[in-house]
């Protein structure tokens, strides 16, 4: 089943099997970034799909998930409730303060967390996490200092390649996808 799995680094697996959080920015890693208004200045956003269902693979397999954002949206209050992460950090620009407030809070160390971020507010969190994600439309500066970055884009599925390399680091795969194949 896993002949066409993508070969990720070795050195991405290795961390990505120490990781317990997988905390998520929004805009540019959840979305494209792009932020739009309706005339009667309403905010819209576009989730991923594919991005949604790997997080809740992620979370059946006992990584815990978690969103850290600098902006205040209820469109993402809403998609991660649907979802079902737990832990929603909103209005949130010191992103290494919020990261290190739930590493507290959730007991874990610094290595076992995967933090995906895209722009220089994300940066000291990329730093600080054992795994450093980001994705190929962040910033080149983000992109030199993050562990790993995706071959897909922000808003894309980048958050889904990022899931199914935790999956596969930590044995995973096979089970969070037999679920889906007709059996034989």
């Amino acid at each position: 089943m896993t002949e066409l799995m993508p070969s990720w680094p070795e050195s991405a697996l290795t961390k990505a099997r120490q990781v317990k959080l997988l905390a998520l920015d929004v805009d540019g890693v959840m979305t494209n970034g792009t932020l739009l208004f309706s005339a009667s200045g309403d905010e819209l956003k576009a989730f991923n799909i594919l991005d949604g269902l790997g997080i809740k693979l992620l979370m059946k397999a006992g990584v815990d998930v978690a969103v850290i954002t600098g902006r205040t949206s209820p469109l993402t209050e809403r998609r991660m409730n649907d979802l079902g992460i737990p832990y929603v950090m909103q209005g949130r620009e010191d992103k290494r303060t919020a990261l290190l407030e739930l590493t507290t809070q959730l007991n874990i160390e610094a290595s076992a967390i995967a933090y995906m971020g895209d722009d220089l507010p994300d940066l000291s969190a990329i730093q600080y996490a054992g795994f450093g994600i980001t994705v190929p439309n962040g910033h080149w500066f983000v992109r030199q200092h993050a562990d790993y970055c995706t071959t897909t884009a922000g808003g894309q599925g980048a958050v889904r390649e990022a899931c199914d390399l935790i999956l596969a680091a930590q044995g995973h795969i096979e089970s969070a996808l037999s679920g889906f194949q007709e059996s034989r």
